[in-house]
């Protein structure tokens, strides 16, 4: 069993990282729905500058045939190869305030190790805050705010921007067990569940990414700029605003994820209220892709073609 040294190496000439500074947890998993975090990862690679302190083993953390590194091949031999990484960083904000970074792929071994390194890593850098974000896929209407649940022991931030607080039993992900071993040490910590629309799920959605990066700023205080992003959102959305209007069945799918919604938040705001999303409330996965087969089943072929 591999001990948390035996998981990183500290890169050589990494920037000095003041301590008391707020950590940021983005870590792709299976369970990226809109690819919330793989976006927020990609946009802050390009806009905040980080500079890596410690990169993570893919020897002993990556199952290399699940998810395989690229190779370049340029007509008759390989020119590069790119290894996923995972590293912890020192970033900036758009107003030059610093923060730790931890981002990359989700380990898929050795947890529990990987949990007391990073444990560690916020001790020493005496951390202020940690803020995760990921995302499922719920029967929810994109023409609708996206609903997030909070966990985490930053009753301040649940309160404010928790629609959806089941008590259910849930597939674990590397981010719920740092989590869970963080709250154990005392460290204030919030994670935020981005619930996206099913349908979309399986798409790079930018309202995912813009979504994730205001829950970021809410839970640490940085202030990112997300208006590239922003300009994406609005051109996927009328896309999928094209796609809707041309099929009486998405259409009708559609307004009954709004009134259902709506029928919710309504009643969110009756006194005595204090729960989330009652799942009753909305239509299942698999209602949704009883409805979505439906629709597959009467489009004719070469229809996807008059469509785009």
């Amino acid at each position: 069993m591999p001990s948390s040294a035996d998981l990183f190496e500290s890169v050589p000439g990494a920037p000095d990282v003041p301590t008391g500074l707020p950590l940021v947890i983005l870590l792709t998993g299976f369970t990226d729905a809109g690819s919330a975090v793989a976006g927020l990862i990609e946009h802050l690679n390009a806009t905040a500058d980080p500079s890596p302190i410690v990169v993570f083993d893919n020897d002993v953390l990556l199952d290399y045939r699940a998810r395989r590194p690229i190779m370049v091949f340029d007509q008759d031999h390989l020119t590069e190869y790119r290894p996923a990484r995972l590293e912890l960083s020192l970033a900036h904000d758009a107003l030059g305030q610093p923060f730790l970074l931890l981002s990359g792929y989700e380990p898929d071994f050795a947890w529990n190790a990987f949990a007391r390194a990073v444990v560690d890593f916020v001790g020493a850098f005496q951390v202020a805050t940690v803020t995760w974000v990921h995302s499922i896929a719920m029967p929810v209407p994109h023409t609708r705010p996206l609903g997030v649940t909070v966990s985490g022991n930053r009753r301040d931030l649940t309160a404010v921007h928790s629609v959806w607080r089941p008590r259910t039993q849930v597939p674990a992900t590397a981010g719920h067990l740092l989590e869970f071993r963080l709250i154990e040490s005392d460290v204030r910590v919030a994670g935020f569940v981005l619930l996206v629309p099913h349908y979309l799920a399986d798409t790079e959605y930018p309202d995912t990414v813009i979504a994730a990066a205001d829950k970021v700023m809410a839970g640490t205080g940085l202030v990112l700029r997300v208006d590239a992003v922003q300009e994406r959102g609005d051109e996927f959305h009328a896309r999928v605003a094209e796609q809707v209007q041309g099929s009486d069945e998405l259409v009708q799918m559609l307004h009954g994820l709004e009134q259902r919604y709506d029928a919710y938040m309504a009643g969110r705001d009756e006194p005595g209220d204090e729960e989330g999303f009652d799942e009753r409330d909305l239509p299942s996965a698999d209602e949704l892709a009883a409805e979505l087969e439906r629709y597959l089943a009467t489009r004719r072929p070469g229809d996807d073609d008059k469509q785009r």
